[in-house]
């Protein structure tokens, strides 16, 4: 398949201005072959001398001061309390405190569109799942947020083209954001303190992950690992907040009465086509992403991330067509790990949907009521072994004995691998042997 995602990525990132002179001209001018005398003149008069005129005294000019011009120093470049020379491409417009970091300022690179070039959605619109519009595929991918008794899905279509949506569901004010180019979905609290943050795009990159901005103290944050790495709030860390990458159909069954994002965003993009079309590709390389690749897995390996105290575990996405149920332990939690089969990748356009499966993932804690459930597949559903009740991908118990009961969510990444294992690179990687596949 041809990839056409950098050809894309790299239309979106180049603005084209062109100036034009007017042509103007101070007048016409003779043509070629022209005389000073007209053609008709037949004879010259010779005027009669003037007297020559008393040449008036001159006054003794005046000394004239002229206006002061005073010129702009040129820009130099913002020097950290380290001595370290922050380049002028990073700095220009912002009012972020520079002299502050947590990571070297030259592993920062721009990513091609300008800050907010990318446009966040600051005012999500809403359609409920009742009155959902057509263009929606059943087994497209959302992700899937839920507070307080409401649930909202936001299509990753849309993410794609927008990477952050400042919203507020059940009253908690959240931060979803995805970055394309490292598959990564997170939902963070966006309160700080006593402050609530409304984030943007930077428009640029660190190992390829979008860096964010924050409106209120214009600091930036790393998005897979939501820490503050230059300003003001340099070091500070937004609270993850449990979600899914699902697909709709899964949703809409679940959660009737739930909300999906609409396309009417403020924005003119064509939500049908992804900007990146192809990009997730087994056989494609990260994007913007120079450093070295762990062939423990292929760099576009989905996988589900779990990052519990000191230990970090990576599951691949191929080891859950043998095995989709996973009973495990992540350093002192446990973990259940549901494996949908039939969720579509987002990276291809609608008329591909049908072809391209890729499956998605959630994850829980099987301790229910003080005891620990161990779960197994069972003629196409999840069941736990010592009930027989039936489990759907959120977690909640749809018939049998707990039928009502949920599970509680935990934290966890569908990353691409090389994008999971450069912030996480002391990751272990589980096979499918471990798990009876």
């Amino acid at each position: 398949m041809q990839i056409k995602w950098a050809i894309i990525t790299t239309a979106l990132a180049v603005g084209l201005i062109v100036a034009c002179g007017d042509g103007s001209d101070d007048g016409p001018r003779p043509e070629a072959g022209d005389t000073a005398i007209p053609a008709t003149a037949t004879t010259v008069s010779t005027p009669t001398p003037a007297a020559t005129p008393t040449a008036a005294p001159q006054p003794t000019p005046t000394p004239t001061t002229l206006p002061k011009v005073v010129v702009a120093p040129s820009p130099t470049a913002v020097t950290d309390k380290d001595g370290q020379k922050i380049p002028l491409f990073l700095t220009f417009g912002w009012k972020t405190d520079f002299t502050k970091h947590s990571i070297p300022l030259s592993e920062i690179m721009r990513g091609g569109p300008p800050r907010d070039g990318i446009p966040p959605i600051d005012d999500p619109k809403f359609i409920s799942v009742s009155d959902a519009p057509d263009h929606l595929v059943d087994h497209e991918p959302v992700v899937t947020f839920e507070s307080n008794g409401e649930a909202k899905a936001y299509p990753v279509s849309i993410l794609m083209w927008h990477e952050i949506v400042n919203d507020e569901v059940g009253g908690l004010p959240i931060s979803l954001t995805y970055c394309p180019l490292c598959n990564t979905a997170i939902v963070f609290d966006r309160r700080v303190g006593d402050r609530v943050l409304d984030f943007g795009t930077s428009g640029n990159l660190r190992n390829s992950d979008l860096i964010m901005w924050d409106r209120q103290t214009e600091s930036w944050w790393q998005q897979i690992t939501g820490e503050a790495i230059v300003g003001e709030l340099t070091g500070t860390q937004l609270t993850f907040l449990p979600a899914n990458m699902i697909s709709w159909i899964d949703f809409k069954e679940s959660f009737p009465d739930g909300q999906v994002l609409s396309r009417n965003t403020g924005h003119v993009r064509d939500y049908d086509r992804p900007p990146y079309t192809g990009y997730d590709s087994i056989d494609s390389k990260p994007f913007l992403y120079f450093g070295p690749l762990d062939d423990r897995l292929p760099a576009m390996e989905r996988i589900v991330g779990i990052d519990v105290g000191e230990t970090a575990v990576a599951y691949p996405f191929s080891m859950f067509q043998s095995v989709p149920v996973v009973n495990d332990r992540v350093d002192s939690q446990d973990v259940v790990i549901f494996y949908a089969p039939e969720t579509r990748s987002a990276f291809q356009g609608r008329a591909e949907y049908e072809d391209n499966v890729v499956g998605s993932t959630s994850v829980f804690d099987p301790n229910l009521d003080g005891e620990k459930l161990t779960f197994e597949p069972r003629d196409g559903a999840i069941v736990d072994s010592k009930t027989g009740s039936e489990w759907n991908i959120f977690g909640q118990a749809v018939s049998g004995p707990l039928s009502g009961q949920s599970l509680r969510p935990v934290i966890h990444a569908n990353h691409f691998w090389f994008a999971w294992r450069v912030f996480y690179p002391d990751t272990e990687v589980r096979a499918a042997e471990l798990f009876g596949g």
